[in-house]
């Protein structure tokens, strides 16, 4: 009975810290209701659990150490999850010699991505600095098709905030 309980804690606490870090993206990515939705099962599921570990813990101390490695594994899993989902939007700053970039910014966009670029000069040629906004969970994707057509570039990635307008991007 209590292997059950145990394995039922572990299960619960990976679950709450998985919607926990699911909720914390959302609300800093700008999505606060669905954030708000998240967070009150989770304060639910939270209040139960920790009235199940919480009951008798003196003479049951190996809850405490089942509920601490549901909280680690599900900050893990909570991770993958929210790199999985890949809310949000990342601004690509790539730099190519000039003579490559009219090339690569047509493949960008021939791969439906928008591409603004920008005249340069670097340290011993004339440059190209390209700019895209990408939907996250596509940087990947979106680096791959400039790694493929350019070998020697020079690529940044930040994460930005929600933006507005622009093309093939969701407008908040």
């Amino acid at each position: 009975m209590k292997r059950v309980l145990y394995v039922l804690i572990l299960i619960v606490k990976i679950l709450e810290v998985t919607l926990a870090t699911t909720r914390i993206v959302l609300i800093t990515k700008g999505e606060r209701v669905k954030g708000a939705i998240i967070g009150f099962f989770e304060v639910i599921i939270w209040v139960l659990l920790i009235s199940t570990v919480l009951k008798d813990i003196t003479e049951d101390p190996i809850k405490i150490f089942i509920y601490a490695i549901g909280f680690s594994v599900g900050n893990y899993i909570g991770s993958l999850v929210e790199e999985k989902i890949g809310i949000g939007t990342t601004r690509v700053e790539l730099i190519v010699k000039e003579e490559h970039g009219q090339a690569l910014a047509s493949n960008i966009r021939e791969h439906g991505f928008a591409v603004t670029v920008i005249n340069g000069e670097g340290m011993n040629f004339n440059r190209f600095v390209m700019i895209s906004h990408v939907q996250r969970k596509r940087t990947k994707e979106f680096i791959n098709i400039v790694r493929a057509c350019q070998e020697n570039v020079v690529i940044t990635v930040s994460e930005i905030k929600p933006i507005y307008g622009g093309y093939g991007i969701l407008r908040k």
